[in-house]
């Protein structure tokens, strides 16, 4: 049976520890698979990440910004792709075809309505299969939390965005 793990909090570090778990799991010999919801730009992981034999990774094809900025016709069109997404790592999980299944921003696509609200639900309180499911964001809802095995919360006590420094390549993203 695979646990849920959940790496929430308003710290730096959720999407690291999550990557660090999958590096973990490939080298033991698991087969991963990443979902990134909510992320479409370039980060300096993804290169490194998908030449690691026993992890794949997917995530929408375009950069939709910030929630903020989203236009109804962008969170109509990202909330579809993220289905998408879930049903194809959910098949996956289902067909005994991976070992760990991490949804990566998925309290945020959770809370912001961009997903299937219903089907995460039902997928992540059954824990379907033998697969880790591994979920981060901050936030998490209180069913995600009651169904959860691992909870590790990252909390922010200083960070240089505070004092106007932008995010750095290879350091935030």
């Amino acid at each position: 049976m695979g646990f849920l793990h959940i790496y929430c909090g308003d710290g730096k570090g959720k999407t690291t520890a999550a990557l660090g778990l999958a590096i973990r799991a490939a080298g033991a010999g698991m087969r991963v698979h990443i979902i990134q919801l909510l992320k479409g730009s370039d980060t300096a992981e993804l290169a490194v990440l998908r030449g690691i034999p026993g992890i794949t990774l997917t995530r929408c094809d375009r950069n939709y910004g910030f929630f903020n900025t989203m236009t109804e016709a962008d969170k109509a069109e990202i909330t579809r792709c993220h289905n998408l997404l879930l049903e194809e790592g959910y098949s996956l999980v289902r067909a005994g075809k991976v070992d760990m299944l991490i949804i990566d921003e998925f309290n945020a696509a959770y809370s912001l309505d961009l997903i299937d609200r219903v089907t995460a639900e039902q997928f992540l309180t059954e824990k379907p299969g033998n697969a880790e499911l591994v979920i981060t964001g901050r936030d998490p809802a209180d069913m995600f939390v009651e169904a959860a095995d691992y909870i590790s919360e990252m909390k922010c006590v200083k960070h240089p965005y505070s004092q106007g420094v932008n995010a750095r390549r290879g350091i935030e993203y």
